[in-house]
């Protein structure tokens, strides 16, 4: 795995981006091969005198998302490296059980995941963060696993029948939608 360690009002010492490498280079284990995975780290310490980590690691089947904030930096990252560890176990599980059940070829996961905040003042919309990804072709049970993966809302994906863009949702009741563009 490839690292990209970026600190806000902190300097990334050679002590932390060590530390940081060997935790998450404990979650190779989980996988067959060692993936060609660009893991982006941003460190920051914010006012209040906490620290927040943040991890991000696309994989082709799977984005690996997780943030932590604490008081100490060290103890941040080994959290975030349990969340991250608790996730791939969380998949595997999932993917196994579907495999059993469908006996198909691997679930194809989105690359990157959608989300856009917005800030209300003035009754002025302002939008504050785009991303832009690739959607890829799975089916809406596909999407929902992945939506709950991040732990988002909603998820946006390509209808692997109709090759269309949808979007599934979670419901207040719990239960999931499903949106397609027409």
């Amino acid at each position: 795995m490839n690292y990209n360690v970026r600190g806000e009002n902190i300097e990334v010492t050679p002590a932390i981006r060590e530390y940081i490498e060997k935790k998450i280079s404990k979650l190779e284990r989980y996988f067959t091969e060692a993936p060609e995975a660009k893991v982006n780290v941003n460190l920051r310490f914010n006012q209040d005198k906490t620290s927040k980590v943040e991890v991000t690691i696309p994989l082709p089947h799977l984005v690996l998302r997780a943030e932590e904030t604490n008081v100490d930096m060290y103890a941040g990252i080994d959290l975030i490296s349990d969340k991250l560890e608790r996730q791939i176990r969380k998949h595997k599980t999932k993917v196994n059980r579907k495999f059993r059940e469908k006996g198909d070829f691997p679930i194809t996961f989105a690359t990157a995941e959608n989300t856009e905040s917005h800030d209300f003042e003035d009754d002025e919309l302002e939008l504050v963060r785009t991303k832009r990804f690739d959607l890829k072709p799975m089916d809406s049970e596909e999407a929902i696993l992945q939506m709950n993966m991040l732990g988002h809302s909603f998820y946006v994906f390509t209808n692997a029948d109709t090759n269309r863009t949808n979007v599934v949702y979670k419901r207040k009741d719990g239960r999931y939608g499903l949106i397609e563009a027409h």
